[in-house]
């Protein structure tokens, strides 16, 4: 491993120099090829006098400090807080050296305007000294100082910290506090030999990553949706205390799960290529950004899958005496087929421009009707039929504009959805025309007691929404497209457009409680 200690504060001969030698002796015992920068030692402005810091040229010791840091895997930052952040020399370093095409780069493409980090796969920790103890400085002042250099220098550029070590009050500190203090320090260095982090932070950092890969933000809507089914068959919300309905959850949960895994790895080449990627499209990007390997996400599918068919054999073991288990066991297999034939061969319904119709049945009607037969109702009964189509309708706007961000991306991977096959313009169309169906089918539902109970004139809202809805499409959707341009992240536009689907959701799920 190669470490970079960097020394923040403008005299070496001080307590945090002290520090920085101890954590020193504490890296040759692991093994570690460790560096030192003392920012006192550097010549330079600290100022920027051009108007952007990488017009200003880099002197010598800035120069050579920017190769440092790209070869460093770990870096150390030693500084005292002082006024709650970091002394002004460590600060005119970032300033001058985390320059645009070192540490970041810019990217300009309307909505989807940002920054693309540049020092991706680097980690870093922070020592700090101060004159209060690290208490009041976390909880009191809530680390200005440190928020500073983790998230808005640091964490802009891609590097991610790993811990950091507060330490003080130091100005009234005994010798002996000291002294702890320095071989606490020294054994930070000592445990670079296993690694840049301790082993309770990195069990912390993989539940996150896995988290974040299962993105559990789209599993509601399928548990609401089995949620109406069941309400629907058993016609009371008793049916949340019973075994089944908790059975068929875990199947539908780790079934979603499966999916997502592997929409993950199948979906890596359109993934990566994807300049917009955002909280609603792109997919989690555990896989582009190397926080799981390929072999992790196949081990994460496999240990779903499993779950999955011991959940599917116990809900149709569970449902014997109250409902059709061969019913049961049939609609479970048409759903995993259709989920995992998203983006799994040999279906790849996603890259036939199926995906969306797909993603829309298998959320509303598939899961629904599981819930229905699953409590003891039938699948030849139109009821839940009847309750999906307005909730199926309402899926397919969110699913169809997930495309626009995508576009350029899909379609460099031949994934031809229905931005990609009938352009963004079309995938407008269809946004707009099925945003309308649902709300004219619900209301129309809700008018003609088409299901009792479920639907009451809460539902007219939806119109509103979908006018809502619709002017956020020719504003920030169309009209890019009758100029050529290609919308880049479209967030706004795709909330209004998940948040459209509870209209379909909630007020049946109340409704039938």
């Amino acid at each position: 491993m190669n470490v970079l200690l960097v020394l923040g504060h403008p005299r070496t001969d001080s307590f945090c120099g002290a520090l920085a030698r101890a954590y020193r002796s504490g890296a040759s015992d692991a093994g570690v090829d460790l560096r030192t920068i003392a920012i006192a030692d550097l010549e330079f402005d600290p100022d920027v006098h051009a108007e952007s810091p990488s017009d200003q040229p880099l002197e010598a010791d800035l120069a050579d400090a920017q190769r440092q840091i790209e070869w460093a895997d770990h870096l150390v930052l030693v500084y005292p807080n002082w006024w709650g952040t970091m002394p002004a020399r460590l600060k005119g370093f970032f300033d001058r050296v985390f320059t645009s095409g070192f540490a970041f780069s810019f990217y300009d493409e309307g909505e989807g305007a940002g920054h693309e980090p540049l020092l991706d796969g680097t980690t870093a920790e922070l020592i700090v000294t101060m004159d209060m103890p690290a208490w009041v400085y976390r909880w009191i002042y809530r680390r200005p100082g440190t928020n500073a250099v983790k998230r808005a220098t640091l964490g802009f550029a891609g590097i991610r910290t790993t811990r950091v070590t507060n330490l003080g009050p130091v100005d009234d500190s005994t010798p002996e506090q000291r002294e702890a203090w320095l071989e606490d320090v020294r054994e930070l260095g000592r445990s670079l030999a296993t690694g840049p982090e301790s082993r309770s932070t990195r069990a912390k950092r993989t539940v996150k990553t896995w988290l974040k890969a299962l993105r559990l933000q789209f599993y509601p809507m399928a548990w609401v949706a089995y949620s109406i089914g069941a309400l629907a068959a058993a016609g009371s919300s008793d049916v949340f205390a019973t075994g089944v309905y908790w059975i068929g959850f875990g199947f539908l949960f780790f079934l979603e799960a499966t999916t997502v895994l592997s929409n993950e790895y199948v979906d890596y080449d359109t993934d990566r290529e994807n300049s917009f990627a955002g909280p609603f499209t792109g997919g989690s990007r555990v896989l582009v950004d190397d926080e799981l390997s390929f072999g992790q996400i196949r081990r994460g599918i496999a240990v779903t899958g499993v779950l999955t068919a011991v959940f599917g054999l116990g809900l149709g073991l569970a449902t014997t005496g109250v409902g059709s288990a061969p019913t049961v066991a049939a609609v479970m297999a048409v759903l995993a087929t259709l989920a995992l034939g998203y983006t799994m061969p040999p279906l790849k319904l996603a890259y036939r421009t199926l995906g969306e119709l797909d993603v829309a049945v298998t959320h509303s009607l598939g899961v629904l009707l599981l819930g229905f037969v699953a409590l003891g109702g039938s699948w030849h009964d139109p009821l839940p039929w009847a309750l999906a189509v307005p909730f199926l309708l309402s899926i397919i706007p969110s699913i169809t504009l997930a495309g626009v961000p995508d576009y350029e991306a899909d379609r460099a991977a031949d994934k031809r959805t229905i931005a990609v096959r009938f352009g963004i313009d079309g995938a407008v169309v269809v946004a707009a025309a099925t945003t309308l169906a649902a709300a004219a089918t619900g209301v129309l539902w809700q008018l003609l007691g088409v299901v009792p109970g479920a639907y009451s004139p809460i539902i007219y809202g939806s119109v509103l929404h979908a006018a809502v809805l619709g002017s956020l499409l020719w504003d920030r959707v169309w009209k890019g497209t009758q100029t050529q341009s290609i919308p880049g992240q479209i967030n706004a536009v795709m909330a209004a457009a998940l948040s459209y689907i509870s209209w379909f959701a909630i007020v049946p799920l109340v409704g039938l409680s």
